[in-house]
């Protein structure tokens, strides 16, 4: 990822889903003036979702997700459509193609129930509109009027009263690819509710003071995303960030003049900033901010009590949103597994998964132990931490964890006005 680029966990993610043959494809490549993904005339062209980041008029950075088709067949064909309802998890809008000739299907009537239960906005698109009766396609064009495209604007009302906007569309003349892409807009989810990552905490002129260990898990020549996006948060609130080890932090300090208003440090280095930042100082880390951030800190911290409950054999699940090389004391099947077996005392199972997969039976585990989840969007972050606790397993965090073990939780959310569960190790 350059400098430059938004991440793939701040987009919006717009997924096509539909039938195969319905010209999912054909309608990605006509919306983004692009040739994302491979048009063909056989069915099952699409075989993995395409993911493509990019600028979009008039909605700005996305993410476009181009399915398989929902019908597919056999052994493989019921892989693939898993790979689309994983799709699902991550999407902010969903867009609905028919094949305008052959009209909705049982399959369709299936993704849009599927988009209803998970609240997802949603639009309709019968693709082929050239080919099609002008009859039919008036009809169906009469959706458009007031209450439809209205009630598009408001993804609640959208979904509360069924009626999703509806277009005819044809990438063979380009009709109705302007106005999808309006409409697109128009459903862009507002996030109101769901707090930046630290510049709602800081006044003009702050100090804050980020703690960044450079060992062997650090990336070469780069720093990580939430860094990265703390440095600009910092700046975004006219307040003035300074970088620098857990080894130069006591040197750091004494050299300021006064007193930092925020010190954020890596989890790993918890234990020892904690001990050089005066008790006075709000400390808090990357990884508590960002579980903040992402709307599930509030499940972490219900997930404390958790923690000291663990016994000998229970099987404990340590999720990562990213892949990446495993280095020999890495975080996820090194530290953590260390940190949760001495705190516990229990000899615990660890079982590990990264990246896009995430398992969707989670009942045969006591705790899910998850990253802060920057390379996730809020929606497929969520997802899964609402997966999780619906089947009855505590959804913990890497920050919030960290804290924990080395006796600093109280200290770490003080500044966030959280409190920590009574019942502890």
């Amino acid at each position: 990822m350059s400098l430059n680029d938004t991440p793939s966990g701040e987009r919006i993610h717009i997924g096509f889903f539909g039938r195969r043959n319905a010209g999912k494809s054909s309608i990605v490549n006509g919306v983004t003036g692009q040739k994302l993904s491979i048009v063909s005339d056989r069915e099952g062209t699409t075989t993995d979702p395409v993911y493509k980041a990019m600028e979009l008029l008039p909605l700005g950075p996305v993410e476009i997700i181009d399915t398989p088709g929902f019908d597919d067949e056999g052994t493989l064909g019921e892989l693939r459509v898993e790979k689309t309802r994983e799709v699902l998890r991550k999407t902010d809008i969903a867009v609905l193609v028919i094949d305008g000739i052959r009209g909705e299907t049982p399959e369709d009537r299936e993704l849009q129930q599927i988009f209803i239960k998970e609240r997802i906005p949603f639009i309709i698109v019968y693709n082929k509109a050239d080919l099609m009766d002008p009859d039919t396609a008036a009809e169906i064009e009469a959706c458009l009027q007031t209450g439809a495209i209205d009630g598009a604007a408001n993804s609640e009302k959208t979904i509360d009263k069924k009626q999703p906007a509806i277009l005819c569309v044809s990438t063979e003349t380009g009709r109705g690819i302007h106005r999808l892409k309006e409409t697109l807009a128009a459903l862009v989810p507002k996030k109101t509710d769901v707090p930046p990552l630290v510049r709602d905490l800081l006044s003009p002129d702050d100090l804050v003071v980020l703690v960044i260990p450079i060992d062997e898990s650090a990336p070469k020549g780069r720093l990580i995303l939430p860094q990265q996006q703390a440095v600009r948060d910092i700046l975004d609130a006219g307040a003035t960030a300074l970088a620098c080890r857990e080894t130069e932090l006591a040197e750091t300090l004494k050299r300021l003049g006064r007193p930092p208003e925020l010190v954020i440090t890596d989890s790993q280095a918890f234990k020892a900033v904690a001990e050089i930042v005066p008790e006075s100082v709000p400390l808090t880390s990357f990884s508590i901010l960002m579980a903040r951030h992402k709307g599930f800190l509030d499940a972490a911290l219900a997930a404390v009590p958790a923690v000291g409950r663990l016994s000998d054999g229970d099987p404990v699940l340590i999720a990562e949103g990213c892949t990446h090389h495993r280095q020999c004391n890495d975080i996820g099947t090194v530290k953590i597994p260390r940190w949760l077996r001495a705190y516990s005392g229990a000899d615990i199972v660890v079982e590990t998964c990264s990246g896009r997969e995430f398992p969707e039976k989670l009942d045969g585990y006591r705790l899910v132990v998850h990253c802060g989840g920057c390379m996730l969007n809020e929606r497929e972050i969520q997802s899964r931490m609402r997966q999780t606790v619906s089947q009855g397993v505590p959804f913990i965090n890497y920050g919030v964890l960290i804290a924990l073990v080395t006796g600093i939780l109280p200290r770490s959310i003080r500044m966030l006005n959280k409190g920590v569960p009574t019942e502890t190790h």
